[in-house]
């Protein structure tokens, strides 16, 4: 632990700084959430399926967007400003500057066109785009459905790896707790002058080959925590 200890200084620091503690928790490896759970949360954080669900939505909309292209278009252009021989708000024209009855008129004005299109003919175009759009939608459902099947087999199995990785856990944990009893109840009847010295050595041997198999069960169970996580996100 120590000699990892050092390691990881080295990589978090660009000079060699061990101005900081290592925790040992893999006694308080969290638990699994429930399968629904985890796998709502995999339908947000995945990025595969993200990707295929946006390329489905951007496909529907261009199909929506072709379909739209058969319809009747309406637009209204509006204009406002000055249109005079003078820069100003009010302006007297040259030409009838002597006529008192006109006297000033204002410069500002507007104007609103309203253009009306209807598709009649166009030699196929829009409904080649809206056969493209089609077949680009079938093929965007196609890839999603697709990565869903391989994400939820792919999150199954990990998940299913994990369970058995913490029944495992807990199994390994038990076993060492027996194995340390053991060892305690051999040796004091070995102090006792009921059990031999090699019943000691024996129990000694099997309390630490229950505390490797422990370890180990606590990384295999840290590691399949972090392979489903880069499904889910963390939990």
């Amino acid at each position: 632990m120590e000699d990892t200890r050092l390691s990881l200084a080295v990589m978090l620091f660009p000079d060699f700084n061990e101005n900081f503690s290592v925790v040992d928790d893999l006694d308080s490896a969290p638990a699994l959430p429930p399968f629904p759970e985890v796998q709502a949360m995999a339908e947000k954080q995945n990025p595969d399926l993200r990707v295929a669900l946006e390329t489905a939505r951007e496909a529907e909309l261009d199909v929506k967007l072709a379909k739209t292209a058969f319809l009747p278009t309406l637009t209204l252009d509006t204009d406002y400003g000055i249109e005079a021989n003078c820069f100003a708000l009010n302006c007297t024209r040259a030409s009838v500057r002597n006529d008192p009855a006109v006297g000033v008129v204002p410069n500002l004005g507007y104007f609103l066109t309203a253009a009306l299109t209807v598709p009649v003919w166009d030699w196929g175009t829009l409904r080649s785009k809206l056969h493209q759009a089609e077949i680009k939608q079938e093929t965007a459902k196609a890839a999603l459905s697709l990565a869903q099947r391989t994400h939820i087999s792919e999150l199954y199995a990990n998940y299913d790896e994990a369970l058995i990785a913490r029944a495992a856990l807990d199994e390994s944990r038990t076993t060492a707790e027996l194995a340390a009893e053991s060892l305690r109840l051999t040796t004091l009847r070995y102090q006792g002058g009921a059990s031999p010295a090699t019943e000691v050595v024996d129990a000694e041997t099997a309390l630490v080959t229950a505390r490797n198999a422990y370890a180990d069960a606590q990384v295999r169970y840290r590691t399949l925590l972090a392979t489903l996580q880069t499904f889910t996100g963390s939990f």
